[in-house]
């Protein structure tokens, strides 16, 4: 019985080592399945990891492709818009030039000569338009008196500030033609003989037959000329004229009539302006200084 119980226990014994053997191989059979199984997840996401990495750099490198060509193109598109801007700009430079033009062609070009013994005018010459000035400006109501239509209204604008100043203001002598001129230098001439010469200009050469010059006279001298440099009228043509395009044509120590301080002439406010900026008078400057004026003369 002892010995059967000892063989017994041996047995068991011996059963429980192969058992715990058993199961021991058994776990690490499994946990090796395991790591292989596992193993084998891992290179395959490191096979998808890889793939994945070129798939991003082959589209990063199209990505770039991408961005350097639109880089190109907006370099492109810049560049072609600023040809059509240039070419937008040449094309209003052109018309404007052509409307400059064209504008200039219908402009009369005998308005800003220096005449006064320089330039002469014909006997057919006759501005492009007259209108009556109104009576209340002149200082003869009953006498005609025109002055060339594209003045009139700086001329009207002019008497009716000076006004507003309270300075009075009326027109004595306006446009004139060729024939009058001659009249009136013919009489003078009787009169004074030679000596009209110095304020009287011989037919052709006067300002007064393009329409657009005025003489004119002020409260206390009678409708006359003479005493006008003394009076407030004048004052405010010398201060104020050039906003209205009215230059003095005959200061005093011109080179071509004595002093005439009632002569006025209309020469574009852009040009009347640069005189009395400049301290300077229409005969001070070349005709070739003065004609870049026309084409603005009535603006």
């Amino acid at each position: 019985m002892k010995w059967n119980r000892q063989a017994y226990l041996t047995t068991t014994l011996i059963a429980l080592v192969l058992a715990s053997q058993g199961y021991f191989w058994w776990e690490r059979t499994e946990m090796e399945k395991g790591q292989n199984t596992l193993i084998a997840d891992l290179e395959q996401r490191d096979e998808e990891l890889s793939l994945k990495h070129a798939v991003i750099k082959e589209l990063s490198g199209k990505l770039a492709m991408t961005a350097e060509e639109l880089t190109g193109t907006e370099d492109r598109l810049r560049g072609e818009k600023e040809r059509n801007d240039a070419m937008e700009e040449q094309i209003d430079d052109l018309a404007g030039t052509v409307s400059d033009l064209d504008k200039l062609s219908k402009t009369d070009k005998e308005l800003l000569q220096k005449y006064s013994k320089v330039y002469f005018l014909n006997e057919h010459y006759v501005p492009e338009s007259l209108k009556d000035i109104e009576a209340k400006w002149k200082y003869s109501e009953d006498k005609e008196l025109k002055i060339h239509s594209k003045v009139n209204s700086f001329f009207e604008d002019m008497l009716e500030d000076a006004l507003d100043d309270e300075v009075e203001l009326w027109v004595v002598s306006s446009y004139r033609s060729f024939y009058e001129q001659a009249s009136l230098k013919g009489a003078y001439t009787v009169t004074y003989g030679s000596g009209a010469n110095t304020f009287s200009a011989d037919q052709g050469f006067s300002e007064h037959q393009l329409g657009t010059t005025i003489d004119f006279t002020t409260k206390g001298l009678n409708g006359g000329l003479a005493g006008f440099a003394s009076t407030p009228a004048y004052t405010w043509m010398i201060e104020n004229a050039h906003k209205y395009g009215f230059t003095l044509s005959y200061p005093d120590g011109n080179a071509y009539y004595v002093y005439e301080p009632w002569h006025w002439r209309f020469v574009g406010v852009d040009l009347a302006s640069d005189l009395h900026r400049d301290d300077k008078h229409f005969y001070d400057l070349s005709q070739r200084d003065i004609d870049q004026y026309l084409l603005h003369i009535f603006d």
